[in-house]
């Protein structure tokens, strides 16, 4: 059988030469036929290319006319551009100057910060107070014994009180009621009791709010968990009563003075004792501290003021009152104000060894005609950096709790209201956020026993500080006005 068979003229097949090579032959039709088709498809893909990118034309009416112009696609992309650059340009500008506010705030926040660390910002808050009506002074009560020291949470929605039953109280603030309360326990008890045994005559709080302090009579320090009331551990060293608490702000570093004449550093979080510095000559009444690493004491009999360098390890002395020093808070890092037994409230600054003012008689007398004496000033508060501070009174039945405005460059005290209480006003302390001042008051004094008000309910008395309105000027403040623009 033979494998070439010939081609006998069937149209249907064709070679492959047929196909390819030239025209006049069999396969040039169907090719041709193909070959029409794909120009035709791509004569109406660049058609339609160039429609939409050069030769398409688009009519364009006048805004202020009847009459139409031409538009070709670049010419109206660049029309689109522009308005696209326009809106672009609009919302840089709006964006700049919210940006330029959100700088300003920021600057101004930098600003005060940077017055804070040099101890010169100075709020003016004094002037917009109005004093409280009766009937908006909550007095919460639970202690059994005189109510002997206070602090407020960073938060201002808790208070911790503590009082000679050696008990402590954490409040709430909105309702006024308590929270949860550690007994105190009774003499004898320390190895079976968890809390105090003896008066507590001191405490603070972390700038966090995670750990409160407490110092008793027994020389002893106490560290709580303060969210749960916890004990987690007790500071032994001191040698007399604790009398002042401070936590460096920003930290759980520890400062406690006592009647042993000394201060001593501690580490909360590592359950450590650090140092221990001396100078006082007489047992130390009261010790506040702020963020930088230095506190201020008052000195008691001894009657001055220190400030202790810790780092340095250095001290300076200060003078000014007449008797015992019983009580200081920091206004901000470079003043302070202090309170006496001789009746005074003085205010000072670092860098100057005396007052810069004094109120003597801040509170008046007490006692019968011709035996009269200044009343104590056994506690003093400051809004902190701001103008506004506050001084209670002890052991009279017209005691009361003063606050003051303090003067261009803290020069001068000048009285705003009083609030009066009956009843030795032991500690005193403004909310983080000004809105209300809180009294710890008791029937006799928080360091001794050497008279009693029976009169005088043990509690706390919870004032708030509103403020007038803004848009209601007063002839004081047109006289302010005044005088600053004559400065």
């Amino acid at each position: 059988m033979s494998f070439f068979l010939k081609n006998k003229g069937n149209p249907k097949i064709s070679t492959s030469k047929e196909k390819t090579y030239g025209p006049g032959r069999k396969g040039d039709g169907e090719a041709g036929k193909r070959q029409s088709k794909l120009s035709k498809r791509l004569n109406e893909e660049i058609s339609s290319d160039s429609e939409n990118e050069s030769d398409q034309v688009v009519k364009k009416q006048r805004k202020d006319g009847d009459e139409e112009i031409e538009e070709t696609a670049q010419e109206k992309k660049l029309r689109l551009a522009k308005l696209y650059l326009d809106q672009l340009r609009e919302e840089e500008e709006k964006k700049a100057e919210e940006d330029d506010f959100e700088s300003d705030l920021i600057a101004g926040r930098l600003q005060d910060d940077v017055l804070e660390q040099r101890g010169k910002l100075q709020r003016l808050i004094g002037k917009e107070l109005v004093p409280p009506e009766a009937s908006e002074i909550q007095l919460l009560r639970g202690h059994k014994l005189p109510v002997t020291c206070l602090v407020i949470t960073p938060d201002d929605k808790h208070i911790f009180s503590a009082a000679k039953d050696c008990s402590i109280i954490k409040w709430e603030v909105e309702t006024g009621r308590k929270v949860h309360k550690v007994p105190g326990g009774r003499k004898g008890t320390e190895d079976r009791h968890v809390g105090h045994t003896a008066h507590v005559l001191c405490m603070a709080i972390s700038s966090d709010g995670k750990y409160l302090a407490t110092g008793d009579m027994n020389n002893l320090i106490m560290i709580w968990e303060a969210a749960t009331c916890k004990h987690l551990y007790e500071f032994t060293g001191h040698r007399g009563p604790v009398s002042g608490l401070a936590f460096r702000r920003g930290t759980h570093d520890l400062y406690s003075a006592s009647h042993d004449r000394s201060i001593k550093v501690w580490n909360a979080d590592e359950n450590a004792y650090v140092e221990t510095l001396f100078g006082h000559q007489d047992a130390i009444t009261g010790l506040d501290c702020m963020s930088r690493e230095r506190c201020v004491t008052a000195g008691g009999r001894d009657r001055t003021v220190r400030v202790w360098k810790i780092a340095e390890e250095s001290q300076l002395v200060f003078h000014g009152h007449e008797s015992s020093i019983d009580c200081i808070q920091l206004i901000n890092e470079e003043h302070m104000v202090t309170g006496g037994d001789d009746g005074s409230v003085a205010v000072w600054t670092v860098n100057k060894k005396k007052p810069l003012t004094t109120v003597k008689m801040a509170h008046g007398k007490r006692g019968e005609p011709g035996l009269e004496q200044p009343c104590w000033v056994s506690s003093v508060a400051a809004m902190v950096n701001s103008d506004t501070v506050a001084s209670g009174a002890s052991g009279s039945h017209n005691s009361k709790v003063q606050l003051w405005k303090c003067g261009q460059g803290y020069r001068g005290l000048e009285p705003l209201f009083s609030i009066p209480l009956v009843g030795f006003v032991n500690s005193l302390k403004f909310a983080n956020s000004g809105k209300f001042l809180v009294a710890g008051v008791g029937q006799e004094h928080r360091l001794g026993r050497w008279w009693r008000l029976k009169e005088a309910k043990n509690g706390l008395y919870i004032i708030p500080l509103k403020r007038k309105d803004p848009e209601v000027p007063t002839a004081t403040d047109a006289a302010e006005e005044v005088e600053q623009e004559e400065r």
